[in-house]
Formats: C-alpha cells, structure tokens, sequence
C-alpha cells in the first residue's frame, strides 16, 4: 500500500483531484482538516488538553468546542497559536497514523492519501512515500476562489501570502500535478501516475 500525501496552496483542486482518485483507485482518502476536527471532540484528549489550556468558555452549550470563539481567542496571539497547534497537529497525525495501519491490516487498499495544506510544515515528508504537489496558476486559483467561495481580492491575498512558496511546494515534493486547464488533462496526469494500481469505472 502506497502512503501519498496530497499538498497544494488553496483554490489549487485538491478536492477535486481527490474525488476524482476516490472514485476509481482502490484507495482510502483523509483530510486533515476532517481529522482535526474529530480529534477536538468531547471526550478526546485533545479536547481535554484545549479546554485545559483555554478555559471552558471556548465551549459551546452543549460542550463542543466552539470554533469561532477559539479563534477569537488565538487570533492575533502567535503564542497561544503555537500551544494550540503543539495540542492539534500531534493528535491529528496520530489519528492518521492508526487510519493508516487499519488500512494495511486488512489488505484491500492499494493507496492511502492524506491532504492538507500544512503537510509539509507538519513533516508529513518524513511519513509518507510520496508527496503530491497540486499546482494551479495564480489568476486560476483566484478566480476558483472568487467564483466558488465569494472570496475578496485582499482575502485571497491574505491567505495565499500565509501559504508556503511555489518553489518551497516544489523543493519539498516527490510529484507535480499541474492543474491549471481542463480537468481532462488533469485526469491524464493521474492516470499516468497510477497506471501499476488498479482502475475501477
């Protein structure tokens, strides 16, 4: 079983790309942002830790951890931010790490694929085989994000200056997929990639 890490700056198609894979690759697919978000849940450690370390008022009434609250709380303090990553990003590759020793235990998955676009940050290039970058050219990506999220100019901006660099992507990835055209030639490039595992219609 293949262990593929899926990066890319936003608006790039990630999920796209991996639905796309999901739908004809006997493969299993995570996202990082669905895994942190199942590892704040109540009762977890991670919940436990957060809570601990923010107070109980980042809770909503029934005891979930209230998204927005937290990050009022974090933003605009990087050192709050750096103690809540320490608590998240552990956890969430821990949750990963056991999805993907499941997945090789039973034997009926050929490709394991996590997405993020913090992977390489994270130091996923050190778990995973391979590291997939998913490029898009900048005009694309704003116009992907204009269109589909209502996004403002300076928003997009904003988040695409947090992101790491092209050549930053570039250096610390195994595999580029270009996808900046049609979605035809998209496709064309994963199949090629793909072309020892096996296709499903």
């Amino acid at each position: 079983m293949r262990f593929i890490g899926i990066t890319g700056g936003v608006g790039a198609g990630k999920s796209k790309i991996l639905q796309y894979i999901k739908r004809h690759y006997r493969c299993e697919v995570y996202l990082a942002d669905e895994a942190a978000h199942l590892v704040k849940l109540p009762g977890t450690d991670c919940y436990r830790a957060l809570v601990e370390l923010m107070g109980r008022d980042i809770l909503t009434a029934d005891g979930q951890i209230d998204k927005p609250a937290m990050a009022g709380r974090i933003f605009g303090d990087p050192e709050l931010l750096q103690k809540v990553n320490a608590i998240i990003h552990p956890a969430v590759k821990r949750y990963l790490l056991g999805k993907y020793e499941e997945a090789k235990g039973r034997g009926d998955v050929e490709l394991f694929f996590v997405e993020a676009a913090l992977l390489i940050e994270c130091g996923y290039g050190q778990l995973v085989d391979e590291m997939w970058y998913i490029h898009a050219e900048e005009p694309v990506r704003y116009a992907r994000l204009s269109d589909a999220r209502g996004y403002d100019e300076e928003k997009i901006r904003q988040i695409m200056g947090q992101q790491l660099s092209e050549d930053a992507f570039r250096k610390n990835s195994d595999f580029v997929i270009d996808n900046s055209g049609s979605f035809e030639e998209t496709r064309r490039q994963i199949d090629k990639k793909l072309e020892a595992f096996t296709w499903q219609e």
